[in-house]
């Protein structure tokens, strides 16, 4: 896991920016799967942190690793499927608890099939991006959900 601590800022959810000192700061990536015009989206599930709110795939960036051969790890070892990174989306800072977790979101297409099952969700489902705000989403997935609302 790769963790630091510094001095960031945050944006309150009320939009107003908080400066936060001295916290760790957890390294994240997600990957904004597509496959047509559709949308990956996955449900957390009980045996991980808030479970019931829904994500973009993805995990930690383990300490030396790139970003992108994290994300790639993460979806193949969670969704057993390979994706390929086509861009870079967003990179925020969320405050959850006593964290910071700064989630650096990436476009990316799937290659091969829809993937069946996952470690870490208990459900999957494909969207358009204009249903991704009927969803309860994780707090760190919001800007960039945001972002693809706005497409």
């Amino acid at each position: 896991m790769s963790a630091t601590r510094r001095p960031t800022r945050t944006i309150t959810r009320d939009g107003r920016i908080a400066f936060v000192n001295d916290v760790p700061t957890i390294d994240v990536v997600a990957a904004v799967v597509t496959d047509g015009d559709e949308i990956l989206v996955c449900r957390r599930g009980a045996r991980i942190g808030q479970p019931g709110r829904w994500e973009f795939p993805g995990g930690k960036i383990e300490p030396g690793e790139a970003p992108i051969d994290a994300l790639v790890r993460e979806v193949q070892e969670e969704l057993g499927v390979g994706i390929r990174v086509t861009g870079h989306l967003s990179t925020d800072d969320t405050h959850v608890g006593d964290r910071i977790i700064r989630l650096a979101c990436y476009r990316a297409e799937l290659e091969g099939e829809r993937p069946t099952e996952s470690t870490d969700h208990d459900q999957m489902r494909w969207v358009r991006s204009g249903d991704l705000n009927q969803f309860w989403w994780s707090e760190p997935d919001l800007p960039a959900v945001r972002i693809l609302a706005a497409e």
